[in-house]
């Protein structure tokens, strides 16, 4: 029999990162969510037996920390997903540097400190999966925007270079351009786009968990998703 596989979700929030952890869960795998805020985990964390525990993306500290308490709790990780990012809109000059400096650190920095930290541990067991969540602004830079450009565009950056260096070293790392909303028929912003206007979350957890489990003849570094009415 199969040891039970391990999944870390870092930047765990209702939507997708709930939707990761619930079909996670469901095929069998043993879950460790980290958010800044733990208590918003409470619920999720029963739903799907998994253990939660505090990381701040932009400390390396807490990076660390978050890695050495799932792996004791958990296991060595199998998959792990970065979804955290941030940003300030507006006028380009009229952006607040610190705001600016503080969405970089967290949708673009963020993502070295905890794919350097799994890549060590993955590279010490012989395998693994890293995925990183990108989004339309990973490919293109849209107006009173630069800031969520900037960050999304050096995590693709990050993940590309990673997938390179790793692959070889049977260390799968990819990249997920979310290419429009996440939501549902109820969300409010699906008015006249119809029942799968939107990007599912549970939809989407479903292409992360595909990837992961590609044989690695076949390896995808990176994946598009958008909803059919989308333009691009």
């Amino acid at each position: 029999m199969a040891a039970q596989e391990t999944a870390f979700i870092i930047g765990v929030g209702p939507k997708l990162s709930a939707s990761l952890a619930r079909l996670f869960a469901s095929e069998g795998m043993a879950v460790a969510l980290g958010a800044r805020n733990v208590e918003k985990l409470d619920a999720l964390a029963r739903e799907t037996d998994a253990a939660r525990f505090p990381c701040d993306v932009v400390d390396a500290g807490s990076v660390e920390k978050f890695f050495a308490d799932a792996v004791a709790d958990k296991g060595m990780p199998d998959i792990v997903v970065y979804n955290p990012s941030a940003r300030t809109r507006g006028p380009f000059v009229e952006q607040d540097a610190e705001a600016v400096k503080n969405a970089l650190l967290i949708s673009c920095y963020g993502g070295f400190l905890v794919g350097q930290a799994a890549s060590k541990l993955m590279l010490d067991q012989g395998s693994g999966s890293i995925q990183f969540t990108g989004a339309s602004a990973s490919v293109k830079g849209y107006a009173q925007s630069a800031s969520f450009a900037m960050g999304k565009f050096g995590l693709r950056g990050l993940a590309q270079s990673m997938a390179r260096e790793l692959a070889p070293q049977n260390i799968h790392v990819a990249h997920f351009v979310i290419d429009g909303g996440i939501g549902d028929a109820g969300d409010p912003r699906a008015s006249g786009r119809g029942n799968d206007g939107m990007l599912h979350p549970d939809e989407i957890a479903k292409s992360y968990f595909h990837v992961h489990r590609q044989h690695r003849s076949a390896w995808t570094w990176e994946v598009e998703l958008r909803p059919w009415v989308e333009k691009f």
